[in-house]
């Protein structure tokens, strides 16, 4: 069970971070021209740099804490996965958060909670 950890901590995040979508109207799952253009350029990047760190001898991954299957230049498929996962996680905690500060700006402004509960949950003031 050891082998599946790095991937096992990966979903959770994403299932902790999958209901501010649907909840709190974070709307990125909802987006994926924008999402896709988001991960982009972080996947193409950071996946440069680990190459280049594991090939230097720099960077090396846990044979225990991972599921052995490697892709192109020996880069486990868990750290593809995180350089995925982990901004997906970012992008719905960001948006989330601004789309419950919409709904205070609109409480403060002398909306009623209801209102500013819908303000929330059709993602802030777009």
């Amino acid at each position: 069970m050891d082998q599946y950890q790095y991937l096992l901590v990966l979903a959770g995040c994403l299932l902790i971070t999958l209901p501010l979508e649907l909840v709190l109207g974070a709307r990125v799952w909802r987006r994926p021209r924008r999402l896709l253009l988001t991960l982009l350029p972080v996947v193409v990047v950071y996946s440069v740099w680990d190459v280049l760190a594991i090939e230097s001898g720099m960077w090396d991954y846990s044979e225990r804490f991972t599921t052995g299957i490697l892709l192109p230049f020996a880069m486990p498929l868990e750290e593809l996965a995180f350089f995925v996962v982990i901004p997906i996680c970012g992008l719905l905690t960001l948006e989330a958060v601004g789309n419950v500060l919409a709904g205070l700006r609109a409480l403060r402004a002398g909306a009623g909670l209801r209102e500013a509960a819908l303000v929330v949950h059709r993602g802030g003031a777009r």
